[in-house]
């Protein structure tokens, strides 16, 4: 079964912070955490999951390659342990569980916590949306990586108003909502406290201002709709289905909000000669059986243009004759695979009488001759 999105697991977003990654995890932690399910194998299997998911996108370095490949950038035990129990996962996380849910465990606010103040970083506009796009590459381009470029259409930044919105500095005025502050403050009692739960004001964006002069070009908008060109550097040794992300490059936000991403996503197209196996390449060649018995030495096709290959004498059909390194380079690492060459035999449909009379004599010698 494939693996989940890490970021899905979590349910945060691809630009989440490390808190709110930890937050993320912390509340799967607890809702699928054994000595609240005891015995339920599902709860088990989702309490290791977003284990795993939290292991890679609490370190920055797997993070990014994460980001750029997805998870076949990732290389097994090096970027994640792949969790064979719960005790596994406390061991490893012996410093964010502490001791049975107590201590300085990432559940210190859920038990025995009286008092709690949740904030939220002011933020300008509305974050931008990501953008997906497929991006179809030969073999030849997945081999030693590309470099292309690619005209998409998407949300820009005004250039009048700079992505404010508004026509000019006048163009502004306080927010009713908050009161120029940004934040809504909530306060509620419960028996264990007092709870003040501060969040950003949604009618100004956090700023404590709201448009009163929109800008003309935008409307307000604090973007505009047009076609721009990017340029998108293709690793080599990517697969088919894998994606590589482009930060800050989607949709621009409105009123100067953040833009989201542009997410890659690679198609491998089919090849005239070769077929894909891993970082190898196979080609299927087809000889003569006299070539066959005698060797010869023919000119087959590779990734990177025409090579010889030797064909030695007594070879089988069905054999794989190894062209080493003439393969795809390994993606985020040295070395890259093989040209594997499966011999086949051709076999005539149609051949004259003076060939088939020939046939008919070869046909008769003891050492062509099958059986007795």
């Amino acid at each position: 079964m494939a693996k989940r999105d890490y970021y899905e697991v979590l349910g945060v977003s691809r630009d989440a912070s490390e808190e709110e990654i930890r937050k993320a995890y912390r509340r799967l932690a607890m809702q699928y955490h054994p000595d609240r399910n005891p015995g339920d194998k599902e709860a088990e299997e989702k309490f290791k999951e977003a284990a795993e998911a939290y292991e890679v996108l609490s370190n920055p370095e797997k993070r990014a390659k994460y980001d750029r490949y997805g998870h076949s950038g990732l290389r097994g035990g090096e970027d994640y342990r792949g969790f064979e129990n719960v005790s596994d996962i406390f061991s490893h996380f012996s410093d964010i569980f502490g001791s049975a849910f107590g201590g300085s465990s990432i559940f210190d606010d859920f038990f025995g916590t009286t008092t709690s103040q949740r904030t939220q970083k002011k933020t300008t506009g509305t974050p931008g949306s990501d953008i997906k796009i497929t991006l179809k590459l030969t073999l030849e381009e997945i081999a030693t990586g590309t470099t292309k470029k690619v005209k998409i259409k998407k949300y820009n930044r005004c250039e009048t108003c700079n992505g404010t919105g508004a026509k000019a500095s006048s163009g502004y005025k306080t927010c009713s909502a908050c009161n120029g502050t940004g934040e809504i403050r909530q306060v509620s009692r419960s028996i264990f406290g007092q709870f003040v739960n501060i969040t950003t004001c949604k009618n100004c964006g956090g700023t404590g201002k709201v448009i009163s002069e929109p800008c003309p070009t935008c409307s307000g908008d604090g973007r505009v709709y047009g076609e721009t060109t990017i340029k998108i550097n293709v690793p080599a040794g990517v697969h088919d289905g894998s994606y590589m992300t482009l930060k800050g490059e989607g949709n621009v936000g409105k009123n100067g909000g953040p833009a989201g991403d542009i997410i890659v996503v690679f198609q491998e197209l089919p090849h005239e000669y070769f077929t894909r196996d891993g970082d190898n390449v196979i080609y299927e060649l087809y000889i003569s059986f006299p070539e066959a018995v005698l060797g010869t030495e023919v000119e087959v096709p590779t990734l990177t243009g025409k090579a010889k290959l030797k064909i030695e004498p007594g070879t089988q059909p069905g054999k794989f004759l190894k062209m080493r390194d003439k393969g795809i380079q390994h993606l985020n690492s040295h070395g890259a695979g093989d040209q594997l060459v499966k011999i086949n035999i051709h076999v005539p449909k149609n051949v004259t009488a003076k060939e088939k009379e020939l046939l008919k004599e070869l046909q008769k010698m003891p050492n062509i001759k099958v059986g007795d």
